[in-house]
């Protein structure tokens, strides 16, 4: 009888089939999430002309959505580390994809902000437990990249919403954006029989042959007997999954990464609501204000590729420092005129040093903390910094509505990249579940078994 460790099996594993195939369903789950989310701001002025709204009424139409992102966020992180996280990610697709597409046939702006909210909670619920379940079976190797790859399914679907929506709008109304956002419903028979469940949830469950027919498509090589048993980590900790957050010295760490959200959340989504507007102010007229949004979603795909694959090889911590200081810096130099050659390259690093570094971040703590609480502080992590997301357009609003020198409103969206990159230089990495694992294939001693990992 052998002990069989799956966190070792799966980190040796190479990429292949099964990677390939859960990749793309991350991928295409995480590109619907991110569509969905910034899908309103595509059509709020034919809801505005169509029910009569004022720019009040819509904002708080919108604002219940992002609530419901935050609620659901923490919520189904920390439920997934309890029930599964396959199970889940197939509950929140439904919420998410059902509500929005229920939008489409919304009769009043009351039914429309229900089915927001609702939908909302889906949303937040997608992201942590999707980079979650692609951690988990990522090889070692290769992780980061992985993850980066599914986090740039949120900047794809960022532009698909615009694009869709210049181009169907004017021939269908504004409703059959909201109905494409029912197109998963239809796929989930199939992504409920590829997506695997989490090693560590089936180990629980005593579901040894369906996790060994797993591991026997994540690493060919593997085989598994019939009296083998897979080690079960111990759980020696009291407390809830958010307290444990906090335990075996992850405390000021696990502040610093909310901090480190919540600053980075604001930058992102002051800019996404108010780029347009701040380059209109600064003096630069274009042909359409969309431009700037898909230059910078671009920027953080290809920066989201870029970090990812370097966070491999170098480690993600001494590379999102610089990258938030750089970005940081790009965003202050919005404020001074230039030509649009330097305008859309500064606007491309922008995105590439913000979103780009935040989709990092994401897969960061994600290997940051033990397997059986990812889900939970990634949950908790995103809903911290949704609260950010919540006051970055009021507060953007605030900033134009004093009428300041327009170099000052694009420095007060530069300081909170620079505040997260501060934050994250306090970070603790000798407590890292990643230098656990490191320690313990060098020298065997123990993991972090008082987390429970």
């Amino acid at each position: 009888m052998a002990m069989i460790n799956t966190t070792e099996v799966i980190a040796k594993s190479k990429f292949n089939r099964f990677h390939s195939m859960l990749l793309f369903w991350c991928t295409f789950i995480i590109a619907f999430d991110g569509y969905d989310l910034v899908l309103y701001g595509s059509v709020v002025p034919f809801l505005i002309e169509e029910w009569s709204l004022s720019s009040v009424q819509a904002g708080a139409i919108g604002s219940y959505g992002y609530i419901g992102v935050m609620i659901g966020a923490i919520t189904f992180g920390i439920l997934a580390d309890r029930i599964g996280r396959k199970n889940v990610i197939l509950l929140c697709i439904i919420l998410f994809s059902l509500f929005t597409a229920l939008c489409g046939f919304a009769p009043n702006p009351e039914a429309f902000s229900i089915y927001r909210f609702i939908a909302g909670l889906g949303l937040g619920g997608i992201m942590p437990n999707i980079i979650a379940l692609m951690t988990d079976y990522s090889p070692k190797t290769s992780r980061s990249t992985l993850v980066s790859i599914v986090l740039c399914g949120y900047s794809v679907g960022g532009m698909m919403a615009p694009t869709l929506s210049i181009f169907l709008i004017p021939m269908f109304g504004w409703e059959v954006i909201f109905w494409i956002a029912g197109i998963p419903l239809l796929l989930l028979p199939i992504m409920y029989k590829q997506i695997p469940e989490t090693p560590n949830f089936l180990i629980a469950r005593g579901q040894n042959e369906q996790l060994s027919n797993i591991l026997t498509k994540v690493s060919p090589s593997f085989s598994y007997q019939k009296h083998d048993q897979f080690e079960k980590k111990t759980i020696t900790e009291s407390g809830s999954s958010v307290g444990q957050l906090f335990k075996n010295n992850r405390g000021l760490s696990t502040s610093m990464i909310w901090v480190a959200f919540f600053m980075s959340l604001l930058m992102i989504y002051g800019l996404n609501t108010w780029l347009p507007k701040l380059m209109f102010e600064a003096g630069y007229a274009l042909d359409s204000s969309l431009t700037f949004l898909i230059i910078l979603n671009f920027g953080a795909i290809v920066g989201t590729l870029i970090i990812g694959r370097l966070a491999d090889k170098w480690g993600a911590k001494k590379l999102l420092i610089p990258m938030y200081v750089i970005g940081g810096i790009c965003i202050i130099l919005l404020g001074f005129r230039s030509n649009l050659a330097v305008l859309y390259l500064l606007v491309a690093i922008a995105g590439a040093c913000t979103i780009g570094s935040q989709n990092i971040v994401n897969a960061y703590v994600s290997q940051y903390y033990p397997p059986r609480i990812r889900s939970t502080a990634l949950g908790v992590s995103s809903g911290v910094g949704r609260i950010g997301a919540i006051v970055a357009p009021t507060f953007g609003g605030i900033l134009l509505a004093a009428s300041l020198p327009i170099q000052m409103n694009f420095l007060a969206f530069a300081i909170p990249g620079i505040i997260a990159a501060i934050a994250l230089s306090f970070v603790q990495e000798k407590y890292a579940y990643y230098k656990q694992e490191e320690k313990k294939n060098s020298q065997d001693t123990p993991l972090d078994k008082a987390a429970g990992s």
